[in-house]
This record gives structure tokens, C-alpha cells and sequence, in this order.
């Protein structure tokens, strides 16, 4: 015999009480024709792996290998990206605090030097202004002498 046709046959044949099983569901009962097609079912999927196993014997090791195989690389993937994430993360945060804390420091002596600057500045001229005008009425106050020669003619007047 073929080994090809025996295949066939079996296969034909388990289609056969498969499509038995759903007409027992039908006619007999719901209890009997589930426990019929899962009996089948069962059977089939041996028949099936030992089908696998007779035509290549180095399936079931090629299966269970790359399993492992896909299991092991998402396990050590996810692994080496959360310690890569929280390295990163790390060195991340602490370049960042320092670049912050350059700018900021920066700034803040730039804007405080501009600020002290300014209102400097701004405070000397307000003291000038006031000193000239200190100075003009100063200047417009008569001398000392000009008083004592004023009360001199006064009184040289009044005689």
C-alpha cells in the first residue's frame, strides 16, 4: 500500500466520524454527540503528531527549539529594555538637572547683574539731578561776604 493513500484514507475517515459526531448532537442528544466529537477530536490530533513525527522525526524538537527560542529572546528583549529604560532614564534626568541648573544659574547672575545695573544707574542720575539742583540754588543764594557787605550798606544807609 501507498503510504500516501493510508494517510488520505485516515484523514477521509476522520472527516467521516467528525460529521458523525455533529449528526449525534442532532439525532441523540447534546451529551452524547459532544462527548462523541471530542473523542474524535482527541484521536485525530494524535494521529495527527504521530503523522508529524513518522514524516519528519525532527519536527517535534524544531517546534519545542523555537518555542524556547522566542520565549527566551521576548523574556531577555523586555529585560535588557527596562534596565537600558532606566539607565537612560537616569543619566537623562541627571544631565538635564545639570543643564538646568546651569542655565537657570546663568540667568538668574545675568538678570540680577543687568537688574543692579540699571537700577544703579538709575539711581545715580536721580542723585545728580538733584545735586545740580542743590547746586543752582546754592548759586542762587547770596555769599557770605555779599550778606555782610548788603547789612553793611543797610546800616551805613540807615545812619
Amino acid at each position: 500500500m501507498n503510504p500516501n493513500r493510508v494517510d488520505f484514507l485516515v484523514d477521509l475517515a476522520y472527516g467521516v466520524v467528525i460529521l458523525l459526531a455533529a449528526g449525534l448532537i442532532l439525532a441523540v442528544g447534546t451529551g452524547v454527540g459532544v462527548a462523541f466529537g471530542i473523542g474524535a477530536l482527541v484521536s485525530y490530533v494524535i494521529h495527527v503528531v504521530w503523522k508529524m513525527a513518522r514524516f519528519d522525526p525532527e519536527w517535534m524538537s524544531r517546534e519545542v527549539t523555537e518555542k524556547v527560542e522566542e520565549t527566551l529572546t521576548d523574556e531577555v528583549t523586555e529585560s535588557v529594555e527596562q534596565t537600558v529604560t532606566e539607565e537612560v532614564a537616569e543619566e537623562v534626568s541627571e544631565s538635564v538637572e545639570q543643564t538646568v541648573t546651569e542655565e537657570v544659574t546663568e540667568k538668574v547672575e545675568q538678570t540680577v547683574t543687568e537688574n543692579v545695573e540699571r537700577t544703579v544707574s538709575e539711581e545715580m542720575s536721580d542723585i545728580i539731578d538733584q545735586l545740580e539742583q542743590v547746586n543752582e540754588r546754592v548759586d542762587r543764594r547770596p555769599r557770605a561776604d555779599e550778606i555782610d557787605d548788603a547789612v553793611d550798606e543797610e546800616t551805613e544807609a540807615e545812619r
